[in-house]
This record gives structure tokens, sequence and C-alpha cells, in this order.
């Protein structure tokens, strides 16, 4: 091994390292190096970057030897309303996190994958496999995080093509609002709509505080009801409400895939049209509303399901308690 820990070839960063063994969060990790309290096979590193072989290397924090890497796990999780997304919840909050739900066997630390409000339900990913959680949350890799929402109101068309085309949302930092920026272009399929209600799907590439519910919110359509469905090409299916499983071989591999081409969505389909329909289509072709008809997008998920969330939209949620583990038609 080389003696120098600035060089790549020993293996990877040394944060990241010490975030996998459960030290602490990865910004945490590096101020620890940069403040003398990491040492490798006995030489302090207190100099970023560095990198260290967690296989063969001795690591230490304060002394202490950090745990030895363990089989990278992957789990996914339908969550529940009034959950948490973290492993930790506020001190004197006391409220149900996702890692109260996912007791893995061999598995002493699994981290969300990005975020899910806490009324928010559905697919979560879980996972000791830091560099794959941020693969799959970075926008630069655009990989697709589908959203099914039931909103109050009647979202006509002209909103939905705001929606589509990037509305702006106040940012903020230190706790104080410091200016507004455009989101990223969202993909809408309007499934229902009535006078009290719209069902639809979003599709982001992105993942703001609270994005979904910010932008119906600006166009006069609050929340009812949020579920997300997919991420990437992993659908959310075979779970009941508050269970949780493993990923197959299959579906891990589509999520690498789906990052290494920096797109994580089903292909788009264009609609077959007579001749008849295909001349009218031109001659409309300068609306908006028509532009995004002439592709039309399949759904992640099934007619049935649809046709479910239709029927309990307007039913009050059943409470759920506690953990599951499904393993039915789950394999590795």
């Amino acid at each position: 091994m080389p003696d120098r820990y600035d060089d790549k070839s020993r293996g990877p960063r040394l944060q990241r390292i010490l975030a996998d063994a459960g030290v602490a969060a990865r910004r945490v990790c590096e101020q620890l190096i940069l403040d003398g309290e990491v040492e490798v096979n006995g030489r302090l590193v207190a100099k970023l970057p560095a990198f260290a072989d967690p296989e063969i290397d001795r690591i230490t924090v304060q002394g202490r030897p950090i745990k030895r890497r363990s089989r990278k796990v992957y789990v996914m999780l339908n969550k529940p309303t009034n959950t948490v997304t973290t492993t930790a919840d506020e001190p004197d909050m006391d409220r149900r996190t996702v890692a109260d739900l996912v007791d893995h066997p061999t598995a002493d630390r699994l981290f969300p994958v990005g975020r899910l409000d806490f009324d928010t339900t559905g697919l979560l990913l879980m996972t000791n496999d830091g560099e794959l959680a941020n693969k799959l949350t970075h926008p630069r890799f655009g990989v697709v995080k589908t959203y099914h929402a039931v909103v109050k109101g009647k979202l006509s068309d002209e909103d939905a093509d705001r929606i589509a085309e990037g509305i702006y949302l106040a940012e903020r930092k230190a706790g104080r609002t410091d200016g507004a920026s455009r989101t990223a272009r969202v993909e809408v399929k309007v499934f229902h709509r009535d006078r009290d209600r719209t069902i639809l799907e979003l599709r982001l590439r992105e993942g703001r505080n609270r994005q979904v519910r910010r932008m119906l919110a600006s166009v006069g359509c609050p929340v009812k009801k949020l579920e997300r469905v997919a991420m990437g090409p992993v659908k959310l299916k075979g779970l009941p409400r508050g269970g949780w499983r493993e990923l197959t071989k299959g579906e891990l591999d589509g999520l690498r895939k789906a990052i290494s081409r920096g797109k994580g969505e089903p292909e788009v389909i264009r609609k077959k049209t007579s001749k008849k329909t295909s001349k009218a289509t031109t001659k409309k072709s300068s609306s908006k509303r028509t532009r995004r008809d002439e592709e039309v997008q399949v759904s992640i998920v099934d007619k049935k399901r649809i046709k479910s969330a239709v029927a309990r939209s307007g039913k009050k949620s059943v409470k759920q308690t506690g953990a599951r583990r499904y393993d039915g038609g789950s394999g590795r």
C-alpha cells in the first residue's frame, strides 16, 4: 500500500469510511479529521483529502478503533404517515422514526436515502452504502422520483403546465429566506379530475424541501395525500404500509444503470394517431397543452393502483402500527 494517505489508490475517502462505520455524518467526520481526532495505522491524519482501505488499515477515532465495514444492505420501506425520515428524532420529540420500523438482523446502522415528509407515505430506500445513496439523491445523476398526489380543488391544464415548466420557490439559508430559484422541469400526468379534487402523478429529478407540496400549493391546489411510488426503475409494490424488504438483485442493478445513464425514468412512448388526428394536432401545435399531449408518458404504476387511489382518496387512512418485514416475492 502507498505510504501517503492523500493517494487515491489507497481506497475510499476517509470521511466516508468513518460515516459508513457509524461514527457520525460525513460532514462531522470531516471536522473530526481536521481537528486531529483520527489516526490511520498509528499515524495522525489531519488533512483532507485523505484515503484509506477499511479492510486493511487500522483506523481509530479519539483512540478507539472503528467497526469493520459490514455487508452492504439495501432495503425498501413502505413508509407510513406520522413517521420521521431520520435515524434519531430531535430531543424530547419522541416521534416514530423510519429506523424504528426497519430492524435488519445483519445491519446495525441503516440510513434513509433522501427524505419523505412526516405525513408523506410510500417508497423509501434505506442502506449503509453512502456512495450509492449520494448518487441517488444528487440532481446531477437525474434519477427520477415518482409521486402520486391527491390535491384539493380542480387542477387546470394551465396550472399543470406551470408546474411542468418550473415554479419559483423561496430558498432558505440559516433559517432565513435567501432569494428564490426555479424548479427543474417536472413531468405531470393527471389521472382524475373533478370539482373537489385532482389525482395526478409527478416525476422530479431534484428533491428540495417539501417541493411537491410547495409547488401544488403555489397554484392553489394544496396536497391532501402524497405518496412516493417509485425511485428510478424501482417501484413500490408487494409491501404493506410499514413493511420492508431487501431489494432484489434486479432492482439494485436497475438503480445502478439509472445512475450510469443519468436518467431513471421509463422510456417515452409516442402515441399513434391517424392522419386526420395528425393534421388536427399540427394546427394546434402552438398550444403548450397540445405539445405535452403529443408524447404520452407511460405511468410507472398499473391502472388498478390508480383506480384504488381514486377510490380511497375520500376516505380516512387507517392508523398504521408496528414494523413488519415482508419477504414475499423478494430474493437475493
